[in-house]
């Protein structure tokens, strides 16, 4: 029977040959973690390589995602759909195995990580996901979820600013469930960390309310199987395992930044096989070693458990058991089209007359009642983003009941863990915060949409329409930003009906995040006919139109339309044809089929302003080289917002203005 360190040199070892291999990668971290990795995975990890999507597994997240390697051997090793193919291609393109981790549920890559600081962050949502699951599904004779949260952090992570938003609420929320192993070697890129990460992590850890365990000699098994059963004791705080580890553990460059990026060399990799006694070849694990770590028996056992304890809640429970497998499918319910069709024929019907960020708490009013699955939330502003509806209820800390969850002011934090719920299963998240804070949630936004995960930003007060909160509160650049974030949906509806229909797409796009960009200020319904209600899921539409081919086309978003739809009358009544293009997500309407994008923006209509008061530079794909964009090109000011759109040249007088200089241009 091999010893736990010889399991432990099996992952040293794998990951030294796919680096050296690869003549890229990061060897010092998994050299360093093999022993956490070892104690954790194959004592007490409750899992199924056979079935990575068991519902009721524990989750494992890298956060220090360059340790990749680490992650990889572990699959490898316990049983994953994972060939030694596969890490010897480790890097290289098309493989499983690329430089960070990348969500694949299939593989047991439970979130892509590699932003410092995210993946703790995001091991958050999925532990109060647990809870929260927990606490509607469990019963007093059946535990149907019952699992943990471990995270893999290192220093790198923990002065993340992000590490402080999401760890501060974990310990608010009591996350007794989530376990982190900190390894802690004191080495980051640039050098020892004494210069510019001193501070007392365990203190910092208990005022965030944790159970601090440690420090601890992350290479002695006993001293971490005795930290990780501390940490599952504890039944009421989150736990941070404190690991003293070396960096490049066995190699020559041990305890030294030389080792964080780059490969060991053939003279290095020789050294370190002796070090740690390794004799094999590489990447070649011997039999006994494979046995030791193969989770596949075990884990097939801990599923068939919980099958059979499953069975008897759904026969006590069917409504509930019905539900639960429903959610954590991922699938809306089955009167779900009928729900979507009654939110938009209301929308319709009433004709309202309303800002776009209460026209989506009127949506939310209808939606959240019939989703449970559906988990609300706000940066601290909840009374201004309108995600709080009659149907909510405020998360209780001490039991983890309800649907709706206050973040506090932690833009950042709120987007990563919602990450954590979407990526856990269950839940559907939704938050709010303003247009302009979502420069502090980008990076969370970003991969979300690089993982395809169904999660909903409400971003409200999105234009120079805030008024007097001035340019810091105004976005601007905001909105390009966001679209131009491959495989992420940005709506900017003009009215009730479009606000309904940008949620129904936002529901029902599985594999792609969505931002709402919704007003502060009032916005009038646009009359259509049922053919137009419909186009609008296509992300762009013809509005209004003109009889025959159209000498102008003005699109517009959000706002604008209103204005675009003026300046049209106007163009009309000078006998212009001018035709209207609502275009509130450009990114759906980018990929339709060439012959519909052609009927609502022919190419051979060159005249074509873009209406938008936001960054102007996006739009001119849409207008041309002949084409103009009424848009921002600076920031905007402190007063009424009528006086803002007035004064930064959004008027139906500067539209038509444009306009003629444009049919001067193109001798019309």
């Amino acid at each position: 029977m091999p010893t736990r360190r010889q399991c432990a040199n099996a992952i040293r070892a794998l990951a030294m040959d796919a680096i050296e291999k690869a003549r890229s990668g990061h060897p010092g971290a998994p050299l360093g973690m093999a022993d956490m990795a070892e104690a954790l995975w194959r004592h007490g990890f409750k899992h199924n390589p056979s079935n990575p999507r068991w519902f009721d597994r524990d989750r494992f997240v890298l956060s220090n995602g360059h340790a990749s390697m680490l992650l990889y051997a572990l699959l490898h090793l316990t049983g994953y759909d994972l060939p030694m193919e596969e890490l010897r291609n480790f890097r290289q393109w098309g493989a499983k195995t690329a430089g960070h981790p990348e969500y694949e549920p299939d593989l047991g890559i439970e979130m892509t990580t590699g932003p410092l600081g995210q993946g703790i962050s995001s091991a958050v949502g999925m532990a109060l996901a647990e809870s929260m699951l927990a606490a509607r599904y469990n019963t007093p004779e059946h535990k149907v979820v019952d699992h943990h949260t471990y995270v893999f952090t290192g220093d790198g992570c923990l002065m993340e600013g992000v590490s402080h938003e999401a760890c501060s609420l974990a310990g608010t929320w009591g996350l007794g469930k989530l376990i982190a192993l900190y390894d802690s070697n004191g080495i980051s890129i640039d050098g020892k960390i004494d210069g510019w990460f001193n501070e007392d992590v365990a203190g910092r850890f208990r005022a965030y309310h944790w159970q601090v365990i440690g420090p601890i000699n992350g290479h002695d098994a006993a001293a971490l199987d005795a930290a990780i059963a501390e940490a599952k004791a504890d039944h009421s705080r989150p736990s941070l395992i404190i690991c003293r580890t070396h960096i490049g553990f066995g190699s020559p460059k041990a305890d030294s930044a030389s080792c964080h990026g780059s490969p060991l060399g053939d003279d290095g990799i020789a050294a370190t096989r002796a070090a740690l006694g390794w004799t094999e070849e590489p990447f070649t694990v011997p039999q006994e070693l494979y046995s030791a770590w193969d989770a596949r028996e075990k884990g097939k056992a801990a599923e068939a458990a919980w099958e059979h304890t499953y069975a008897a809640y759904a026969k006590a429970n069917p409504e509930l058991a019905a539900e639960f497998t429903r959610r954590m499918r991922g699938e809306l319910p089955e009167d779900w089209a009928s729900i979507a069709r009654g939110m938009i024929e209301e929308a319709v019907s009433k004709a309202e007359t309303t800002a776009t960020r209460v026209a989506s708490k009127k949506t939310l009013e209808c939606l959240v009642p019939r989703l449970p699955e559906l988990v609300g939330g706000s940066a601290d502003l909840t009374g201004s983003v309108g995600t709080l509806t009659s149907s909510s209820e405020h998360m209780d800390v001490q039991t983890h009941k309800g649907n709706y969850v206050s973040y506090g002011v932690r833009e950042f934090g709120m987007s990563a863990i919602m990450n954590g719920f979407a990526l856990h299963g269950g839940f559907i998240p939704y938050a709010g915060t303003f247009m302009s804070f979502a420069d502090q949630a980008k990076n969370a936004l970003r991969l979300a949409a690089i993982m395809g995960i169904r999660a909903v930003w409400v971003l409200t007060h999105d234009s120079i329409g805030v008024g007097e909160d001035g340019p810091t509160h105004q976005p601007v650049e905001q909105l390009g930003m966001l679209r131009l974030m491959p495989n992420f949906n940005l709506w900017r509806p003009c009215d009730t009906v479009e606000t309904a229909v940008a949620w129904r797409s936002a529901l029902e796009s599985v594999h792609t995040p969505t931002g709402l960009s919704l007003s502060r200020q009032n916005l009038p319904f646009c009359q259509r006919d049922a053919a137009q209600v419909e186009a609008i899921a296509r992300g762009g539409y013809v509005l209004r139109d003109c009889e025959g081919t159209p000498e102008i086309i003005l699109i517009a978003t959000g706002s604008e339309v209103s204005l675009a739809l003026e300046a049209a009358d106007q163009l009309t009544a000078d006998g212009r044809k001018a035709r209207v293009v609502s275009m509130p997500c450009a990114e759906i309407f980018d990929a339709q089929d060439a012959a519909y994008k052609e009927s609502v923006l022919p190419r051979g209509v060159r005249a074509r302003i873009a209406i938008e008061a936001a960054a102007a530079d996006y739009w001119r794909k849409y207008v041309g080289l002949d084409g103009a964009v009424v848009g921002m090109e600076r920031f905007g000011a402190s007063a009424p917002a009528k006086i803002v759109f007035e004064r930064l040249g959004f008027t139906v007088a500067h539209v038509l203005e444009v306009a003629e200089g444009l049919f001067r241009q193109l001798g019309k």
